[in-house]
């Protein structure tokens, strides 16, 4: 009853076919008749009729029916102002609800635009960096969903396309390579057939004066026209070390023996130039490798004597050269107390063809390089300003 009251019905009675209240809310009412016609004792679509002009309420009757008989009917009283609450609070809560379901489906649309219209977005720009050749990036999307296996395959693509561009490059500067180097070649050789006869006359006139009281300026003036011929010389024939593919003839040696043998042609020069070598061999004393005996010599000298340019001018002339196994490798280190390099010089060190020496062509290190990978081997260049230049070789144990 609290419950109908609080729905605004003030009472509820039950009247027999009779018209006559036999229960009723209101204790009052019992026996009272009802003066409702019969045929008006019906629900009606609509809000029942006024019960008196004095109280603003209506009645609702409702028959009470069982097995298609009439046994009476239930007589509501309803309070219009409670009713009309009612409806307002129901189409409050109506209004309430009808909200909340909006802004869910707004917050649902916002998430669906960020799960999935934003990512697809970003793919979007990734198509148009790739179509127009930008491959420096990998799309950061960590998801395991099909938009996470498009972003898997197009960070795919990307590298593939980077190591397709980077072949491409490869290949043309393997081109351009062979054809500069076949030129090269030609002016090289014809280049040195004039400088060999200009060596031999030299020599000839040397010979010739050497008895002659003449004075030394000269003497002097040919020696040193002999000596720059002799270095254009040398250049010219490490370009064509350089550009000529290598072809390794290797043997089975001490690689030991061979660093001693290098130190050796170096010892006299260190010597004059008070450099001090210290070695330090952490490997078996019979540690044998399948090289090519001269080319590793001639990449080991060329590493060694830049050590020893580069601390012409040093206060502390060191050299350390060192060995020892590192992940089936052999690894010779060759350190120096140099100046040491800036960045931008340490980066481009294996280039071909740039020195940073006056008159030099730049192939020594470049070359060096090149035959360290042709035994399936590394090279590695660390320098602080300062502090040196150390030159990491790892050649494997099984070549």
């Amino acid at each position: 009853l609290n419950t109908l009251k609080t729905k605004g019905v003030k009472e509820i009675s039950i009247i027999s076919n009779a018209q006559q209240i036999i229960a009723s809310t209101n204790p009052q009412k019992i026996g009272e008749k009802i003066t409702h016609k019969k045929k008006e004792l019906i629900i009606k679509a609509e809000l029942g009729e006024p019960v008196s002009e004095e109280e603003d309420a209506y009645s609702v009757i409702v028959p009470i029916t069982a097995q298609n008989t009439q046994y009476g009917y239930i007589y509501l009283r309803i309070n219009k102002e409670n009713f009309s609450e009612i409806l307002k609070t129901n189409a409050l809560k109506r209004m309430v609800v009808t909200f909340i379901i909006f802004l869910l489906g707004i917050i649902f649309i916002y998430v669906i635009s960020i799960k999935y219209t934003k990512p697809i977005e970003h793919l979007s720009e990734v198509a148009i960096r790739i179509a127009k050749g930008d491959l420096d990036f990998e799309v950061n999307i960590d998801r395991k969903d099909e938009i996470g296996k498009i972003a898997e395959s197009i960070n795919f693509m990307i590298q593939k396309l980077r190591e397709n561009k980077m072949f491409q490059e490869r290949l043309r500067e393997a081109e351009h390579l062979i054809t500069f180097g076949q030129f090269s070649k030609t002016i090289a050789h014809e280049i040195r057939n004039p400088l060999n006869f200009i060596n031999l006359s030299i020599d000839h006139l040397l010979d010739k004066l050497k008895n002659e009281n003449l004075n030394k300026d000269y003497l002097n003036l040919l020696q040193n026209m002999k000596q720059e011929i002799y270095r254009i010389n040398n250049l010219i024939t490490e370009y064509l070390e350089y550009t000529k593919p290598l072809k390794l003839n290797k043997k089975s040696v001490n690689i030991l023996e061979i660093i001693n043998e290098v130190i050796s042609l170096i010892e006299v020069s260190t010597q004059q130039k008070g450099i001090n070598i210290i070695t330090k061999y952490n490997v078996d004393n019979n540690l044998v490798l399948n090289l090519d005996i001269d080319l590793i010599k001639s990449c080991l000298l060329n590493i060694i004597t830049n050590a020893l340019q580069a601390m012409e001018n040093s206060p502390i002339k060191n050299l350390f050269i060192e060995t020892q196994l590192e992940n089936n490798n052999i690894l010779i280190k060759i350190k120096d107390t140099g100046e040491g390099v800036p960045e931008e010089i340490k980066e481009k060190i294996f280039e071909p063809f740039f020195s940073t020496k006056k008159g030099g062509l730049g192939i020594g290190l470049p070359l060096a390089k090149k035959i360290i990978e042709e035994h399936n081997g590394k090279i590695e260049f660390l320098s602080n300003l300062g502090q040196g230049s150390e030159v990491k070789i790892y050649l494997p144990l099984q070549l």
